[in-house]
């Protein structure tokens, strides 16, 4: 992965509706979820979660496809993996087997998706 991809990768996730709508869809796996399942699922606006659709295609973080009326997304996992790698490609000096799990995912975090609160 060049540098200003992943540099456009890390702009898109860093908003808190796009983290949230990349999250949702990592959850729903390759099969993905129709734009509608995502309004209701992240409680967004149809403009709003346009705007960040859109922004997260252009980073190559999703993927989408027609499906008759509905457009179904996906995350596009081959993206996230060449950014975890190039994110990682220097752990421990290049031997990332001297890190061990240092340089693995963490499985800590919430699997929960939440619902946006109103401001």
């Amino acid at each position: 992965m060049k540098t200003e991809m992943a540099i456009a990768a890390l702009a898109a996730l860093a908003q808190e509706s796009r983290l949230a709508i990349f999250r949702y869809l990592v959850e729903a796996g390759p099969a993905g979820s129709t734009v509608g399942s995502i309004a209701d699922a992240l409680d967004l606006p149809a403009a709003t979660l346009s705007f960040h659709l859109k922004e997260l295609t252009r980073a190559a973080l999703l993927d989408s496809r027609q499906e008759g009326r509905f457009i179904r997304y996906a995350a596009n996992f081959g993206t996230v993996s060449d950014l975890i790698g190039y994110l990682t490609e220097n752990c421990c000096g290049g031997k990332p087997e001297l890190c061990g799990p240092v340089c693995s995912p963490s499985t800590s975090s919430a699997k929960t998706i939440r619902k946006r609160t109103p401001a």
